[in-house]
């Protein structure tokens, strides 16, 4: 397949004043459009990775190659490069959304955070850049970020947008400090306090194994962790994707290739040679966070499976020398036993200038929905009540 490039007059345009011939030499920008986009710079994508520290493992090679392999439509791949010297600086994975030039993230609903890489050294700069070659040239072109953390790279490259922007709130996401168990459980009040040492101390004086895949054991694991899941949720429904065949091969593929570089942790929980739980934890410089987990029902009624995990997670991150712990989205019972520090992704919406419709037209959804949301939050305790006084006349 022959690679088409875009360069010059749609990618690169000056971010910073006038520069002098050779300062211009120095950085180079490109949109690659290739359905094999992410294996062409799957080495550069990796390096300039670990020089950005603000990146996660959603946007690590392995798993953006992944979810593209298995989720991707052909033809709607959209790479951003900025190269300074020569060096990969500064890059963007997104796709076509519809026919009218519209871009978004990869991952759709399967990830919790977006963001794009850059290089620390040179961030600022390398983030003008990279907005200067976002192709958003067209009235119609929008670009639409869903979860971006309000500490991430790409936030520069927003500051730098001199088109149409808008932000938005996203998901509610939840962090704590990656310390001692004993440390957390001052955060909780006594009497909880006291019951979560006491099912703590259930769980370590019941003898479970608790292994860490390596990058062959992954493929296996990763079953045993969806048969889990699968079994877990059965009476309460499972989310259908989850079973889907491609998510599987998605999970494993781009799993293996994570733990292979550390940045992934999956782990079996084993009693009496039998294997009763599965974890997947992320691991990246922010922060690392429980992503995935499938438990048998039958421990449920012998051990606190959600102090079990997230001990286990807790110990993974705190290995890594990973200052925080995310309990990533949602807002889930389990999770508020811990009192999480709260802090929502943003939703970042780019245009091309002041005549953007399509942004402009995708900002005003977005802002229906949300109040929408609101009203529905505001009046539905109402109306329960409302209810609950016509049953008792």
């Amino acid at each position: 397949m022959k690679l088409r490039q875009q360069r010059s007059a749609d990618a690169r345009v000056p971010a910073q004043g006038d520069r002098s011939v050779a300062d211009r030499d120095r950085w180079a920008a490109e949109v690659l459009r290739t359905d094999d986009a992410l294996d062409l710079v799957a080495d550069e994508w990796d390096d300039l990775y670990r020089r950005c520290s603000t990146a996660t493992a959603f946007q690590a090679a392995p798993w953006l190659r992944s979810w593209w392999r298995g989720y991707g439509r052909p033809g709607g791949l959209v790479v951003v490069l900025v190269r300074r010297d020569g060096r990969l600086v500064a890059a963007a994975a997104l796709r076509r959304r519809g026919p009218f030039g519209g871009l978004t993230n990869l991952g759709a609903g399967l990830v919790d955070f977006t963001d794009v890489l850059l290089d620390d050294e040179c961030a600022d700069r390398a983030a003008a850049e990279l907005a200067a070659a976002l192709p958003l040239r067209r009235p119609w072109h929008s670009l639409e970020l869903r979860e971006v953390r309000p500490e991430a790279a790409v936030q520069r490259v927003f500051a730098h947008w001199r088109g149409r922007r808008h932000r938005f709130a996203d998901s509610m996401c939840q962090y704590l400090p990656a310390v001692p168990m004993d440390e957390l459980l001052k955060r909780l009040p006594g009497k909880t306090a006291q019951r979560s040492r006491v099912k703590l101390r259930r769980i370590a004086e019941a003898g479970i194994r608790v292994h860490s895949a390596t990058a062959d054991e992954v493929p296996d694991t990763v079953r045993e962790l969806l048969r889990l899941h699968r079994l877990q949720w059965q009476a309460r429904g499972v989310t259908p994707e989850h079973r889907s065949e491609r998510f599987a091969h998605h999970l494993a593929e781009s799993t293996a290739g994570l733990v292979a570089t550390r940045r992934a942790a999956i782990q079996r929980f084993e009693l009496d040679g039998e294997v009763l739980a599965v974890d997947l934890v992320l691991l990246c410089a922010p922060f690392g966070g429980l992503y995935m987990y499938g438990a048998h029902p039958a421990l449920r009624e012998r051990l606190d499976i959600a102090g079990l995990l997230f001990g286990a997670a807790l110990d993974e991150v705190r290995a890594a020398g990973i200052p925080q712990l995310s309990l990533l989205r949602g807002q889930e019972p389990y999770k508020q036993r811990w009192r999480p520090d709260q802090l929502p992704n943003q939703r970042l919406v780019f245009g091309p200038g002041r005549l953007a419709p399509s942004a402009a037209a995708r900002a005003l959804r977005v802002r229906t929905r949300i109040a929408a949301v609101q009203l529905l939050r505001t009046r539905l305790p109402k109306l329960k009540e409302a209810l609950v006084r016509a049953r008792l006349r």
